[in-house]
């Protein structure tokens, strides 16, 4: 049996909506019509999941509200490190921060991904009985991969956008790397906050993951690996924009 066999239905829902989408772009792009489906159902993706980045904002604020109050703790049981962990648990809890809040956005994307994987990247599947895996981009058919060689504009094409997603990496790790160095975002040296340190360590390298993948994934899969990833860093500058403009019109 696939390991895939339980994304069957999701594939072929993915699959009638994709080439709906084709068929209504069509008109406009050509022959690219099926390559801007998936970037529109990538868009259609990131607008269903949008609550979750909202919820992870407001999670990072409210982590940032804290630092007073774990200073406090700190001071207070600082002869008590056994103590001092049970009470940041306790302030954690019922404050709603939770240090794995963050990667919800990601993780909520993975059944997507691997639906697109599998519409462009098994013979006989959905897609190919859609006529999916027949579409191209620029002469190259949208299940290409990297490791089938890069002739023609494959080279080019794939050259592209695997800049593009080390760009967008960088940016989302620099964006990372500043989320977690703000006051009350990360523990302070020696602060034992559950799970908090390895998260700190370990997020501002996940963007770089995106690289790696796109390597062995259809080309419609990168398609989709750099819409997202475009998306997260516009989504989230607006978020903390928006956000941070509410908490400074808030009542004190």
């Amino acid at each position: 049996m696939s390991a895939f066999a339980p994304l069957a239905g999701a594939v072929g829902v993915a699959a009638h909506l994709v080439t709906l989408l084709a068929t209504l772009v069509q008109p406009a792009v050509g022959t690219a019509a099926t390559a801007a489906a998936v970037v529109l159902f990538t868009v259609l993706v990131r607008l269903l999941i949008s609550p979750l980045s909202w919820a992870q904002i407001r999670g990072q604020q409210r982590s940032a509200a804290l630092a007073p109050r774990i200073r406090e703790l700190r001071r207070r049981y600082a002869d008590q490190p056994d103590r001092f962990r049970i009470e940041l648990v306790e302030l954690y809890r019922s404050a709603g921060v939770s240090p794995v809040a963050g990667c919800l956005p990601a993780l909520a994307q993975w059944p997507f991904f691997l639906v697109m994987y599998q519409l462009f990247a098994v013979p006989g599947g959905a897609g190919d009985q859609s006529g999916l895996l027949a579409a191209e981009l620029f002469g190259v058919p949208l299940g290409h991969r990297v490791g089938d060689g890069l002739p023609g504009t494959a080279g080019p094409l794939f050259g592209v956008l695997l800049i593009l997603l080390v760009l967008l990496a960088w940016w989302s790790s620099r964006r990372m790397r500043k989320a977690v160095a703000m006051p009350g975002a990360a523990p302070a040296e020696g602060e034992a906050v559950p799970g908090a340190g390895l998260l700190t360590r370990v997020m501002p390298l996940l963007p770089y993951g995106t690289v790696v993948v796109a390597l062995v994934v259809p080309l419609a899969a990168v398609l989709y690996l750099v819409t997202t990833t475009a998306w997260t860093g516009a989504e989230q500058a607006v978020l903390r924009r928006v956000a941070g403009r509410d908490r400074a019109t808030s009542p004190r």
